[in-house]
This record gives structure tokens, C-alpha cells and sequence, in this order.
């Protein structure tokens, strides 16, 4: 397994919060996992080191998650913007 950290930064407005929750799939956390899956194949996890609230924007906010193959990170990079 790979290990990555990305470091983000976004603007909350229209999402309830960095947190996935079952009630909504308008979360940070939800979008970058859905992003993750779909370039990778496979189930990913997503794990933030903090969280906000609905509407909140972020600068600088830290997470990582696994994958099974190399990725190039400007590739990676590319695919979530």
C-alpha cells in the first residue's frame, strides 16, 4: 500500500462540512473520496486531521489516505482539480 498526503484548501459555501455523513453526499471529505475511487478503481479512505463545519472554507488542511498502485502525483494532482 501507498501512502499519501494531501495538503487542500477549499471553499465551503456549498458544502455541509469536511466530514462524509450518511444524510448527504455534499461533504469535503465525501467529494475527495469519490474523486480518489473513481481515479484509483478501488475503495478509498480519506482521513482529514481536523474538521469544519457547513460553509466553512479551509487553507492548509491535512489529509491522507492508502492505494494499492504508484501514482504519479502530478497526475494525482491534475485528476483532483
Amino acid at each position: 500500500m501507498n501512502n499519501y498526503r494531501i495538503t487542500i484548501q477549499y471553499d465551503g459555501t456549498r458544502y455541509r462540512g469536511w466530514q462524509s455523513q450518511n444524510s448527504t453526499d455534499e461533504t469535503i471529505q465525501g467529494k475527495i473520496t469519490e474523486v480518489l475511487s473513481r481515479m484509483s478503481g478501488e475503495d478509498v479512505a480519506v482521513i482529514g486531521s481536523g474538521r469544519t463545519d457547513a460553509g466553512v472554507h479551509a487553507r492548509g488542511q491535512v489529509a491522507n489516505f492508502y492505494l494499492s498502485n504508484a501514482w504519479d502525483v502530478e497526475e494525482m494532482q491534475d485528476y483532483l482539480n
